[in-house]
């Protein structure tokens, strides 16, 4: 059984403040480096609740937005109850959107409502945002897509953050059509960070692809596989970017942090 601990709310978090100064703030001119992590509620390879541990990991990326799936927001004892979104903007003085996918009561009147679902970091301004559920099947967790508009520079890129359901390849394609439909912006300066819970060649990874490329096909070295993070064997994460944007490298970052590894992706936007 894993046990649950709280999240240092010092420590690495404080040093990389302290110690360590941001990355620049991109400009149209310069490249853009993109990530996509399940966080698994910020619990780790060894069981133990640290958002401190996925926070070094972000920071060390250097990645100016990155693309959370499996996000607490006051969701219950595992996660002590934090908004795990505002917590890591914080300590990585990012910006932050949040889509609720879970919407619960809480468990006492008065405190705040208990979510569950994806969050975006930007190290630029977010100018809008909007989450739009997926379709389920009966009984299947509620999935969704978060949507927003980023300003670089001056020039606004769109990002879109989902998890597709891990169960059924019929209800994931089913879903990624539903992302292709909801999709309004311009099929520029785009990208979608994922847990598609789907390999390469699969239906629902091959329906996105109609719309977008896979940043490891471009540019990967390996398998790029992501999960488990303690015994990687499947490509389920993904980089997508719209066809504009060139890959200049992708790679999986090693951590502890979570059951699922980070994929990141290095971007030029188009002059």
């Amino acid at each position: 059984m894993k046990r649950w601990m709280p999240a240092t709310l010092a420590g690495i978090g404080l040093v990389l403040a302290s110690c360590a100064p941001p990355p620049p703030t991109p400009t149209p001119d310069r490249a853009l480096t993109v990530m996509s992590l399940n966080i698994h509620h910020g619990v780790g390879v060894d069981g133990l609740l640290d958002l401190d541990r996925i926070a070094a990991t972000i920071s060390s990326s250097g990645a100016d937005l990155v693309g959370l799936q499996e996000v607490d927001r006051h969701f219950s004892a595992r996660s002590n109850f934090v908004d795990q979104a505002s917590y890591l903007a914080g300590v990585l003085d990012m910006s932050v959107v949040f889509g609720a996918n879970l919407d619960l009561d809480p468990l006492v009147a008065g405190q705040p409502r208990r979510q569950f679902g994806n969050a975006l970091l930007s190290r630029s301004p977010i100018l809008s945002w909007t989450n739009t559920l997926l379709p389920r099947l009966a009984g299947s967790e509620q999935r969704g897509l978060l949507e927003a508009t980023i300003d670089i520079g001056g020039r606004p890129v769109s990002a879109f953050v989902t998890h597709l359901h891990f169960a059924s390849s019929a209800e994931r394609l089913d879903q990624a059509q539903a992302i292709l439909d909801a999709i309004t912006a311009p099929a520029a300066r785009s990208v979608l960070l994922g847990d598609l819970n789907a390999s390469p060649g699969s239906p629902e990874v091959d329906a996105l692809l109609t719309r977008f490329t896979d940043a490891w096909v471009e540019a990967g070295i390996g398998d790029g596989f992501t999960f488990s993070s303690s015994d990687p064997r499947f490509r389920i994460d993904y980089v997508l970017t719209s066809r504009d944007l060139a890959v200049r490298a992708a790679a999986v970052v090693v951590s502890d942090s979570s059951d699922h590894l980070p994929v990141v992706a290095t971007l030029t936007p188009p002059t």
